[in-house]
Parts: structure tokens; C-alpha cells; sequence
């Protein structure tokens, strides 16, 4: 596969896509938030591994390109999360637009997303950038410190430092009652494949980290 992807081959990238364009996509919803966004980060970064397919190691036949994805997946997010802080500047300056009231039946359908969306952001901004990535990419992508490490382009130990500060962190959450425990939040519904958040958020970090 390595040999394929790095020669261009096309059919190697469809197999390619539909083996971890899912993982991708929820990687992508971790580190952004929004749903739309991630969609955007899949599209992305698979347009980005085609223009580095040169750089892929074919030396390494076994191993797989999972985490090759997702560091790319990592810098893309970093880019249209900047793009979307410029956008939102520009948006800022301009004048108020008219308030145009929902709908009661599409309020009714947006509670619940707006709620399961508000406690994974409450977890993400209480990280730096940095751990962050780490986070997504170790706990809930579930890639080895070695394999987070590539993909980020940093040594292990960077790794487990900040994996470390970021579980510190999500504990001080939970004990400060900040942040609801495992199961009360989720990623949207997906197709096969799909890691849920609540697999990691609140109870699970607290345990880790009194270990």
C-alpha cells in the first residue's frame, strides 16, 4: 500500500479513503468542534496526502498510514481553525444582521446536538492547542505515544508531557464539577467506525490520572 500510494496510484487512494476517511472525520470533530468543519478536515487532508504521496516512507511495508493521516488531519485542522478566526474578525466588523427567529420544531431538533457540542467544547477549551492534538490523537484516535509522535513531528517525551498536563487538566474538570461524566456527551451519528467521545471524557480521565 505504501508503495502504491506513494507511486499515485488511484485506486490505492479510494482504498485508502474508505479505510480511514471515518477515523479522519472524528479526529477532525475533536479537534474542531463542528461537524461541518470536520467534513472540511476530511476533504482536506486527503488532498494534502496526495500532494505529499512522495513523502511516504515505503521502508516501513507493515506499518500503517493511519497515523501518517492523521498528523496531516492535525495541520489542517490548525489551518481552518486560523481561517476561521480571521473570517470571524471580518464578521465581526461588519454590521448586526437581522434577527430572523428559528422555527419551533427546528429549535426542538437542535437542543440536544447544541447540548452534547457544548460539553465536548468545555473539554477542548480548557486545553492548549498542543495537548489538545495529543489528546485526540493518543486517547481517542488511539495511536501509540510513538505514533503520535510521527504524526505530529515531535519526540515521545514531548508526547507523554503533554498528554499528562492535558489529563491533569480534564481531572481538575471533573473534580471541580465542570465537566459531565462519561456517556452524557457524544460525536454525531455515523457510520461504521465511529469512536464515540464519551469514551474518554470526565470519569475515564479522572481514574487515569489517580493511578
Amino acid at each position: 500500500m505504501r508503495s502504491r500510494v506513494r507511486a499515485g496510484d488511484p485506486e490505492a487512494f479510494r482504498e485508502l479513503f474508505d479505510e480511514h476517511a471515518r477515523s479522519v472525520y472524528n479526529h477532525g470533530f475533536r479537534l474542531t468542534g463542528d461537524w461541518s468543519v470536520a467534513e472540511d478536515v476530511v476533504s482536506l487532508t486527503f488532498l494534502e496526502a496526495w500532494r505529499l504521496r512522495e513523502r511516504v516512507d515505503v521502508g516501513a511495508e507493515t506499518g500503517s498510514l493511519r497515523p501518517w493521516l492523521l498528523g496531516i488531519a492535525t495541520n489542517v485542522a490548525r489551518n481552518v481553525r486560523r481561517a476561521a478566526r480571521r473570517h470571524s474578525g471580518a464578521l465581526a466588523r461588519l454590521p448586526p444582521p437581522e434577527v430572523v427567529p428559528d422555527f419551533a420544531e427546528e429549535v426542538t431538533a437542535r437542543l440536544g446536538d447544541r447540548e452534547r457540542l457544548a460539553r465536548v467544547r468545555t473539554a477542548l477549551a480548557a486545553l492548549r492547542q498542543p495537548e489538545r492534538e495529543v489528546l485526540a490523537l493518543c486517547v481517542w484516535s488511539g495511536l501509540n505515544y510513538a505514533e503520535a509522535a510521527a504524526a505530529l513531528g515531535v519526540p515521545v517525551g514531548t508526547v507523554r508531557s503533554r498528554l499528562s498536563r492535558a489529563r491533569a487538566k480534564l481531572h481538575k474538570l471533573v473534580t471541580a464539577g465542570k465537566l459531565a461524566p462519561a456517556g452524557k456527551t457524544g460525536e454525531p451519528p455515523g457510520g461504521r467506525g465511529q469512536i464515540p467521545v464519551d469514551r474518554t471524557i470526565a470519569v475515564r480521565f479522572a481514574q487515569e490520572h489517580t493511578r
